[in-house]
C-alpha cells in the first residue's frame, strides 16, 4: 500500500513541507516501515523511532480522532445491518463541508498551543465547537 498507492500519490503533489505523523502500531514502527518512512520523509517524520517523536497525548492532536471519529458516531443511526451501517457512514461523511473542516483546523491549531505549553500534559476536557 505505501510503496504501490501511497508514495507515488504523494509524487503527484507538492510535499516539500509536509510532515508525517503515524501512530506507535506495531506494524507502523516495524524496521523496513520506519527505514521507507525516513527515505521518503527525512526528518519531516513523526513517529516512534523517527526522527521527531511521536507526541504524549496525540490523540489530542489528531483529527481523525477528537473529530472525525467522534462526529460520525454521533450522527450514524442506529444501522441494523453491516450495509446500512456502511451507507450511513458515507451518508455522514459526504455531509462534512468545507466550513466545518475550517473548523477542524481552528481547533487543531488551539490543541497544538495548548500542548505546546503545557509541555504535552493531557488536555482537559476539550470541546469540540463547530
Amino acid at each position: 500500500m505505501i510503496t504501490n498507492f501511497f508514495i507515488p500519490e504523494l509524487n503527484n503533489h507538492d510535499v516539500q513541507e509536509l510532515r508525517f505523523q503515524q501512530d506507535g502500531a506495531t506494524f507502523h514502527t516495524a524496521r523496513a516501515t520506519i527505514d521507507l518512512s525516513k527515505d521518503t520523509f527525512g526528518d519531516r517524520l513523526i513517529s516512534r523511532f523517527g526522527p521527531v517523536n511521536w507526541p504524549p497525548r496525540s490523540c489530542d492532536l489528531t483529527p481523525l480522532d477528537y473529530f472525525l471519529w467522534v462526529y460520525v458516531k454521533e450522527n450514524v443511526n442506529k444501522p441494523q445491518t453491516l450495509n446500512h451501517l456502511e451507507d450511513n457512514i458515507r451518508r455522514v461523511s459526504a455531509d462534512i463541508r468545507p466550513q466545518m473542516l475550517e473548523k477542524v483546523i481552528e481547533n487543531s491549531t488551539s490543541r497544538l498551543y495548548y500542548i505546546r505549553a503545557s509541555h504535552g500534559s493531557p488536555m482537559p476536557e476539550f470541546i469540540f465547537k463547530m
